[in-house]
């Protein structure tokens, strides 16, 4: 059997890099994109890449021109991870044009047209699709509107996709964290923490129902999940959301 190849998005995140890791390490070709060229070059090397992308992913033309790079490259494609994202909050009345384009256009259209793209060769090897949803995707959270809006049009969007592609032996899941300890949550806390990230930190572990134990998950510990994910044996699995929050999504 080939090896198989994957290609991950935002791969020059703290998620995206621990995918890249984990898939490498599980003997597969991993090809990594990211419209950070610094971070993909640091990336490469820690690790082998089968190839690097530097690429804005918010048109059509560039999720296209991406699979093509990634198949005259590597000649397969066996799994596709989006997992580039981006985050932006506050009140609807005073949210800014500019950000709800950004989180439209990174955390919806990119993986829409990402997926649109890869859908022809994984149909060759009856694949799969990874999309790194969030728990807002799902439930409501206070003063996020415009990222649960995104989230959950990405949520919805794996669910279609698993029945559309199911009769192609294609599978899409959505991966739903809660918050994750990478760069992405410390520019968080950095830019919406009024003067103390720390503390912006501390009320988003007072949500979690582990009261004093609370922590952030791991981007290792999604890594692992979105693996199984791929794997020939999870083959049951597709239009499905798995919460991967502590339980932070169960109820109240």
């Amino acid at each position: 059997m080939p090896q198989p190849v994957v290609l991950i998005t935002g791969a020059a995140g703290g998620l995206g890099s621990a995918l890249a890791k984990r898939f490498a390490a599980g003997n597969w070709r991993v090809v990594v994109t990211d419209q950070n060229a610094a971070g993909l070059a640091q990336l490469g090397h820690e690790m082998p890449l089968a190839g690097s992308i530097s690429a804005d992913l918010r048109t059509a033309a560039a999720c296209r021109d991406v699979l093509e790079r990634t198949l005259a490259r590597v000649g397969r494609l066996d799994a596709l991870i989006n997992a580039a994202g981006v985050w932006r909050e506050g009140p609807v009345e005073s949210f800014s044009e500019e950000d709800f384009d950004l989180l439209m256009d990174v955390n919806v259209k990119a993986a829409f047209f990402a997926c649109a793209a890869a859908i022809p060769h994984l149909r060759d090897s009856r694949g799969t699709i990874v999309n790194i949803a969030s728990d807002a995707g799902h439930q409501g959270n206070r003063n996020a509107a415009a990222y649960c809006a995104s989230k959950g049009a990405l949520t919805l969007l794996s669910k279609t996709l698993a029945l559309d592609l199911a009769p192609d032996g294609i599978r899409v899941n959505a991966v739903s964290p809660g918050d994750i300890a990478t760069p992405m949550l410390d520019f968080q806390a950095e830019r919406y923490g009024e003067g103390d990230p720390k503390g912006y930190k501390r009320d988003l572990l007072k949500l979690y129902p582990q009261g004093a134990s609370a922590r952030f998950i791991r981007p290792e510990e999604i890594a692992e999940l979105v693996w199984f994910l791929c794997q020939p044996y999870a083959e049951a699995i597709t239009g499905a959301n798995l919460a991967m929050d502590f339980g932070l999504s169960a109820g109240k």
